[in-house]
């Protein structure tokens, strides 16, 4: 939680960020990752000054834990001095402990932000799925909570100006936005009506940005002429060496790397190419011969492609 100090910016955990939605799809499913296509309702989850803090905090508890489809799990809510958002106590179950920082009692509205991230350790917790270390496995964590429909909540507790700051989770407001923009694109649901922060919405359009970018990376038709361009290079360099590897277009700073593609031969076809699923970012693999349509084995994404 930056709780008026600096705030993070760019993509710095792009990478893990990306992992952990191709970890989503392959442990829980494209049909189960679809049952999350509508996100949580801002009035499901809202919270006024005027709602009584302890009962307004297990409601949007109970809440929440419907929405991730966890009908057997019970969310005791409780306030105490600590230096992060939240903690919640991974057990068997059903009664998991929550605790909220103090803070919370006077910034009731992002109470539902903190609940998400903290009932999504729960769900990652029953299904089995984590990443080997802390920060790689909270990113997993708010990943999944944006990917699964109630990320926005975690954006949208995002304010900055000169005299203040709030950020709430471990990705930078660019990647939350990336991540919600991910979902947008797949689920076609537009979260940008639901933020209340000015500098959410500004997040959320950069990271939308960054996301439309893994939809115009070569081979896919849908590449620039730059791209194109390097990509038909390094493809006359693997045809000529029967084997090459060639990287796509920079994606700027603060980028974790260019979205790879790589070429390898193939003994019993054509030259073979290799690319990251824009969706899933499961890798690809399709014959270089021109134009190939190609179906994502874990999303279930068509990609037209111009190998």
């Amino acid at each position: 939680m930056a709780d008026g100090g600096p705030v993070e910016h760019g993509f710095p955990h792009l990478e893990t960020v990306r992992a952990a939605v191709t970890a989503l799809y392959r442990r829980l499913s494209y049909d189960t990752v679809r049952q999350f296509a509508t996100s949580v309702a801002p009035a499901d989850v809202a919270f006024c000054d005027t709602d009584d803090l302890h009962l307004g905090a297990q409601r949007v508890a109970r809440e929440l834990v419907r929405h991730f489809r966890l009908p057997d799990a019970r969310m005791i809510v409780a306030f105490r001095g600590m230096q992060h958002a939240a903690n919640v106590e991974l057990t068997a179950g059903p009664e998991y402990f929550v605790e909220l920082n103090d803070r919370f009692r006077g910034h009731r509205r992002d109470i539902g932000a903190a609940l998400a991230h903290e009932i999504m350790h729960v769900y990652l917790h029953r299904v089995d799925l984590s990443f080997p270390g802390t920060r790689d496995n909270e990113i997993l964590t708010d990943t999944a909570t944006t990917y699964l429909g109630a990320g926005w909540l975690l954006l949208d507790a995002y304010r900055e100006d000169g005299a203040s700051s709030q950020k709430l989770g471990y990705l930078t407001p660019e990647e939350f936005g990336y991540v919600l923009a991910k979902r947008s694109l797949a689920f076609g649901e537009d979260p940008s009506v639901w933020f209340t922060s000015a500098q959410a919405y500004a997040a959320y359009e950069r990271g939308l940005e960054r996301a439309r970018r893994d939809e115009r990376q070569p081979p896919l038709t849908a590449a620039g002429w730059a791209g194109r361009r390097r990509y038909a290079r390094d493809r006359r360099q693997a045809q000529g060496h029967g084997l090459g590897q060639g990287r796509g277009p920079a994606q700027g700073h603060g980028s974790a790397g260019d979205v790879p593609y790589a070429f390898a031969a193939d003994p019993a076809g054509p030259l073979r190419v290799t690319f990251p699923c824009p969706t899933c970012h499961q890798r690809i693999r399709v014959p270089v011969r021109g134009r190939v349509r190609a179906r994502c084995g874990l999303c279930r994404t068509v990609l037209e492609c111009d190998t």
